[in-house]
């Protein structure tokens, strides 16, 4: 039995990796944006050990839910699950940054550096990371003009870079990245043309497999198959380029 907390667990991918888990008799801590939207996890939450609050587009929320996660003792797994799709403009935060690489990027970072060190960490990616460009030049999207794809397939190759950064430099966690496919969620929308219970299955099965397949770290994964990320995944120089211009954004270090 293991315990994993589930960023974006109210919804989607989240909620259906939570199901899977706790059907499976693990022990999950949820998460929802806000009080509201926990509500909706009124099925699962008598199963889970909680549901933790905070909006992952504020720092100051996110840094508080990092506090609250930690008032539940050590997970064995964190699955960084929660993200924005395509906004149809540069959504600010309260500290100024773009939604879209504050919930897909920033958030992960913070909980990384502050939620107590897991075994396995997973990050949710995408194939369109491979259409992103790797200049870290205006990652905040605060120069150019918005382009939501773009800024979308960034956020993606910069959270599996992190990941593959958090394998290179932490030897005692498994660290890994998945793209689930495009699903039919919320956010993949009702016409996406690949299967939900398989979107959700790598990652609950790399957060708590004792299948050696599955104790790997440092991987790109696609339903159970390790597949091959962008360059810029794996370069270390651009991997120390990006975690020291996230941890100036944040002003966190987190190496």
């Amino acid at each position: 039995m293991a315990r994993i907390f589930i960023t974006g667990s109210t919804d989607g991918l989240g909620l259906a990796t939570a199901r899977t888990l706790l059907n499976a008799g693990d022990e999950v801590l949820l998460h929802a944006r806000s009080r509201e939207r926990a509500a909706s996890l009124e099925e699962l939450a008598p199963r889970a050990i909680g549901i933790v609050i905070g909006d992952l587009s504020a720092a100051s929320e996110t840094r508080e839910l990092a506090a609250q996660v930690n008032a539940h003792g050590r997970m064995d797994a964190v699955i960084h699950n929660a993200g924005v799709y395509l906004s149809p403009g540069r959504v600010a935060t309260p500290e100024g940054h773009s939604r879209t690489l504050a919930v897909n990027v920033l958030a992960p970072y913070i909980l990384t550096a502050l939620i107590e060190r897991p075994h396995r960490l997973i990050y949710l990616s995408s194939g369109m990371h491979h259409a992103a460009s790797g200049n870290l030049q205006d990652i905040d999207w605060t120069r150019r003009r918005w382009n939501a794809s773009a800024a979308y397939s960034e956020s993606k190759l910069y959270v599996s870079a992190l990941s593959a950064s958090v394998a290179r430099h932490w030897a005692n966690v498994l660290s890994n990245s998945v793209d689930p496919g495009w699903v039919p969620t919320k956010m993949g929308g009702a016409g996406a043309p690949d299967d939900l219970a398989m979107g959700q299955d790598t990652q609950g099965w790399l957060a708590v497999s004792p299948d050696p397949a599955a104790q790997v770290s440092g991987m790109y994964w696609h339903h159970r198959r390790p597949r091959t990320p962008a360059p810029e995944v794996t370069d270390a120089d651009f991997q120390d380029k990006l975690t020291d211009k996230l941890a100036e954004l944040t002003g966190i270090t987190l190496f």
